[in-house]
């Protein structure tokens, strides 16, 4: 029987020499991967008690969205700024070279919610602790934090120390 990591294209030297890139788009294109990875993600929920799925833009609604619906949750995204089209919160986080920021609806989580955040992969963690941030802002209780991908060697789980942080695959190296 096949792993999740099976279905993971590893492509070295990408986006620069000495980086191995992981390639989620390889689980997208293959049903059995796909259904896999989900099912890996889901199973990873059983006993958390939670109200909504949130994700992250763009690979957290790929794999957040079936999740909520198999689960009867609903879903909340995270989106880079300026896209939403309602009212919002926003929160800056950095990047290797400068500052993004994303937002989320000021009524997308009510006062006590329990959230489970979603996105594909851990790598520094800025972003995922800048969604925490908007949940929280708006009251939420976020109850876990789940990747299908960790990059373990760019130390983003020691950024959300405190949260229930999950991973399904998790690579050593950067």
């Amino acid at each position: 029987m096949k792993k999740v990591e099976d279905y993971i294209r590893s492509i070295p030297d990408f986006p620069e020499k000495g980086i191995i890139f992981r390639d989620v788009t390889s689980i997208l294109q293959d049903a059995e991967g796909l259904k896999l990875a989900i099912d890996e993600l889901i199973s990873r929920l059983d006993g958390v008690e939670f109200d909504v799925v949130a994700g992250t833009e763009s690979r957290g609604f790929i794999f957040g969205m079936p999740i909520a619906y198999a689960l009867g949750k609903p879903f909340v995204p995270i989106r880079k700024a300026g896209k939403l089209p309602c009212e919002t919160i926003s929160e800056n986080y950095d990047l290797e070279y400068g500052t993004a920021a994303i937002e989320i609806h000021k009524d997308a989580i009510q006062p006590g919610q329990k959230v489970v955040i979603i996105d594909d992969l851990i790598a520094t963690g800025g972003t995922i602790e800048a969604a925490i941030h908007l949940v929280e802002r708006l009251d939420g209780e976020v109850v876990k934090v789940l990747f299908l991908l960790e990059l373990a060697g760019l130390e983003g789980r020691k950024r959300l120390s405190g949260y229930n942080v999950d991973s399904v695959v998790i690579y050593e190296g950067k």
